[in-house]
């Protein structure tokens, strides 16, 4: 919808492709749908769920059997993220490198986005 022709939407990190891939076999899901949601003191929240169908609206990316889908509201803010994957010894969990977040909380579950992008 909001994509550059020739372009993914989002970049998929080897390590992030992997772990979805394998969280996908592991319950046959069609794939991993991303967005947003109002929430947290920043103002806005990442969403992720594992879905069993794609909706025909939905921006699909896919690498090395990993698939994700992100939700149309969620498309104009998500353009331009690479999703990863990181283990450290206190956490794991998927982590967003967002060029559109203009501030992040201290505990970086909440984001805020540049304000030209809502007009």
């Amino acid at each position: 919808m909001f994509g550059i022709p020739g372009k993914q939407a989002v970049t998929i990190t080897n390590t992030a492709a992997v772990q979805i891939a394998k969280l996908m076999a592991k319950d046959d899901h069609a794939g991993l749908r991303i967005g947003i949601k109002k929430g947290g003191c920043a103002g806005m929240e990442y969403t992720m769920e594992y879905v069993a169908e794609v909706d025909p609206l939905d921006e699909v990316v896919e690498q090395d059997g990993a698939r994700v889908m992100i939700a149309p509201m969620a498309q104009m803010f998500l353009f331009g993220t690479e999703i990863d994957y990181e283990v450290s010894l206190l956490e794991s969990g998927f982590k967003f490198r967002n060029p559109n977040v203009t501030e992040a909380c201290g505990c970086g579950e909440s984001i805020k986005f540049d304000e030209n992008l809502n007009t």
